[in-house]
């Protein structure tokens, strides 16, 4: 009877100490395989595997498409690509961006909940906004069970605070602790003998597979939940509104993924791009009514040099408008793109490191 041989694990800003004191305390023979996403940027090769080896005893790498699944590996995903988790092997994807990541916890929270049910570990580790929220709470629903670092442990606390708000928890513990339970859940039986008792259901399928952009999940005319009056910050698509408990979510045609706060962090981006343009826009419209009110008036048509000359100040006073918004707007502190504190998990070399085929 098997353990809980499948563990996932999701991390961001902070990550990378809370990865490494996971896996620093994990023995050489760990009956079963971990897969961690961290967000990092999507250009320049990651090191982490190297870190994570150096950390403890088990071997790190970035697994290659479809590479055999293999206790006593930590399989990390490559920048850029998400992670998944089939039977038997893993899969690469560049599939849509969840809460704007790629790799995206959720989307390898998800699919191995699919794939392995009531045999899943899930662990959220230190992060901001809520990525693995989602992923953590289908595992919950395919009987796995759900681990996240006790929040004051964490360097930023919001991914595993998300959790603890929306899924019920099995375990809250500090990074240090983490090895400890994990060891002991993969030494657990778990009983499988009835795969019907953990079938996903058809909306859980669907969402699986939209990460692998499989062309059924695409073309279907039936989505998960209902349309929404939002666009799609991505690709501009409607969105999808559902709920699952307490949480609620989006999802387009095509496949991006948000949460409520990740939708709202990343429409805040979007308004200051918007009024950069805008500013842009009605600089350059003012610097060319000067241009033409000169013009004008070098050739003796003072009427049209004074209308050019209107026209430049109005732009001038909007622009200015706006100028003070852009200066004035207060700091999103819960947006981030990648965590300037924690370089060492990139960078520069011409090729990603690769791992040899599991």
């Amino acid at each position: 009877m098997p353990g809980h041989d499948i563990i996932v694990i999701g991390a961001s800003a902070g990550g990378v100490d809370a990865l490494k004191q996971v896996v620093q305390g994990l023995p050489s023979d760990l009956p079963a395989a971990l897969f961690v996403v961290l967000h990092l940027p999507a250009h320049g090769p990651s090191v982490l595997p190297r870190i994570l080896t150096r950390a403890g005893m088990l071997r790190a790498v970035h697994p290659e498409d479809r590479d055999e699944i293999r206790p006593g590996i930590i399989y990390v995903a490559p920048p850029d690509y998400h992670l998944l988790v089939k039977p038997g092997h893993v899969r690469l994807t560049r599939g849509p961006r969840e809460n704007s990541h790629r790799p995206a916890a959720d989307a390898l929270f998800r699919t191995a909940a699919r794939s392995y049910g009531p045999r899943v570990v899930g662990v959220v580790l230190s992060g901001v906004l809520d990525d693995g929220t989602a992923g953590l709470l289908a595992i919950k629903q395919m009987r796995g069970v759900a681990v996240v670092q006790e929040p004051a442990d964490a360097l930023y606390a919001g991914m595993p605070q998300s959790a603890i708000n929306n899924v019920v928890v099995d375990y809250c513990l500090p990074a240090a602790d983490l090895p400890d339970l994990l060891v002991r859940l993969a030494e657990e039986p778990v009983a499988v003998d009835n795969p019907g008792h953990w079938h996903p259901p058809a909306d859980f399928e669907h969402e699986a597979d939209m990460a692998e952009l499989e062309p059924e999940a695409v073309h279907a005319d039936h989505r998960p939940g209902t349309p929404s009056v939002f666009a799609c910050p991505e690709c501009g698509g409607t969105l999808w509104e559902f709920h699952e408990h307490d949480l609620l979510r989006f999802r387009c045609r095509v496949g991006h993924a948000w949460s409520a706060e990740s939708l709202l962090a990343e429409q805040t981006q979007g308004l200051e791009a918007a009024l950069w343009s805008a500013l842009r826009a009605l600089e350059e419209q003012a610097a060319l009514s000067r241009r033409m009110a000169e013009r004008a008036a070098g050739r003796g048509h003072d009427h049209t040099a004074h209308t050019f000359r209107g026209q430049g100040a109005d732009a001038e006073a909007h622009a200015e408008v706006i100028r003070r918004v852009l200066v004035n707007r207060r700091p999103d502190t819960s947006t981030e793109l990648f965590d300037p504190a924690e370089p060492e998990a990139v960078e520069t070399p011409p090729a990603v490191e690769k791992g040899p085929a599991a």
